[in-house]
């Protein structure tokens, strides 16, 4: 039993590592492609919603999820209990970053029609351009609100006005989209929740073990 105990403990603390490498993996790879200059439409309304990301939260909480397992390290190899307590206090920190981020993109997909008009406002004619190709639409909430771009998707005002506006097709995109990544985070939570409790029986285990070693001590047989 005890060898289980502590190999769930190895196998959660393990996911738990991998979990921080594929957030700021992530992270790190959308900050660099953020800002490049789409080729299609559904790259241009992706790329908009990355800017939007907590990108920075991500690599800090990231970078705490090395910090925690630098920590649960010593407390895997050696009998102590106090790294274990630190490690599952730094855990639930983690685990709590991660549910508030999962959360904020979560509220985002609420109000994504709303939010995404200024940032449709602010793209240049070829991006709203190439997201009225991408999405068969003209204009964002239609071809007057605002003004669509000339393309062959909307080659006049009457062709335009015949057509739905931007903001339905995009924001049922959006939706699909982030909905995928703030159930990753949720995802997350409930591996750090896991590991949590690896840790919490892995510390009743050696307590018991340290109270029966100071049994055999009082009683003259030594340690075990």
């Amino acid at each position: 039993m005890a060898n289980k105990i502590l190999l769930a403990y190895a196998i959660c603390d393990v996911l738990f590592v991998i979990m921080g490498a594929i957030v700021l993996a992530f992270s790190i790879t959308v900050q660099n492609i953020q800002f490049e200059v789409p080729t299609d439409g559904r790259q241009a309304a992706r790329n908009i919603l990355y800017q939007r990301f907590p990108l920075t939260a991500g690599i800090a909480n990231a970078v705490f999820i090395f910090a925690t397992f630098l920590v649960t390290v010593p407390g895997l190899i050696t009998p102590a209990r106090g790294w274990l307590k630190l490690g599952a206090w730094m855990t639930t920190i983690s685990g709590v970053f991660s549910l508030l981020l999962g959360l904020y993109l979560w509220i985002t997909t609420l109000r994504t029609k709303g939010d995404f008009a200024p940032l449709w406002a602010a793209q240049t004619p070829d991006v709203q351009d190439l997201m009225q190709t991408a999405f068969a639409c003209c204009g964002y909430f239609n071809s007057t609100s605002p003004a669509f771009v000339t393309n062959p998707t909307c080659s006049s005002p009457a062709a335009a006005a015949l057509m739905r506006g931007c903001a339905t097709p995009i924001t049922s995109f959006a939706n699909i989209f982030v909905d995928d990544i703030f159930t990753a985070m949720f995802g997350m939570v409930g591996i750090d929740f896991v590991f949590i409790m690896a840790t919490a029986c892995l510390l009743k285990q050696r307590k018991e073990r340290e109270r029966f070693r100071h049994i055999d001590e009082k009683s003259g047989r030594g340690g075990f």
